[in-house]
């Protein structure tokens, strides 16, 4: 199996999310997270990208060129609460599919839609 099959299994596992969620998350089909997973098939470059962004990662890590995983700096938001808040979102399982989604919001949004979330869920 390649880096990045067992890369993105690895990533998929860890985020607690099925082939499914994932499959309707990113916008790509079942059985291609499954071929993609047990390396018989991998992603062109735009949906590398769209599998780093969604898991937060650099495309080196995925392809196995890079051993560590790099997050995005805090930088990359403008606003440092903004960061954290996108960093909570990011690192848990239930408020992944969150990030992408709320990427240009407000610390003030994203926290309101955080604890609603959590709320719903009944998590702390």
């Amino acid at each position: 199996m390649s880096d990045f099959a067992n890369r993105f299994k690895e990533l998929r596992l860890k985020a607690g999310l099925t082939q499914d969620q994932l499959s309707e998350n990113l916008g790509i089909s079942r059985s291609t997270i499954g071929m993609y997973e047990t390396g018989k098939r991998e992603p062109d470059f735009e949906t590398l990208e769209k599998i780093a962004d969604y898991f937060n990662v650099d495309m080196n890590y995925l392809i196995g060129t890079s051993e560590a995983i790099t997050r995005l700096a805090a930088s990359y938001y403008i606003d440092p609460a903004t960061a954290a808040m996108a960093q909570e979102i990011s690192e848990n399982p239930e408020l992944h599919m969150l990030f992408s989604a709320l990427k240009d919001s407000s610390p003030e949004d994203l926290k309101l839609v955080a604890d609603m979330v959590k709320r719903f869920k009944g998590i702390d």
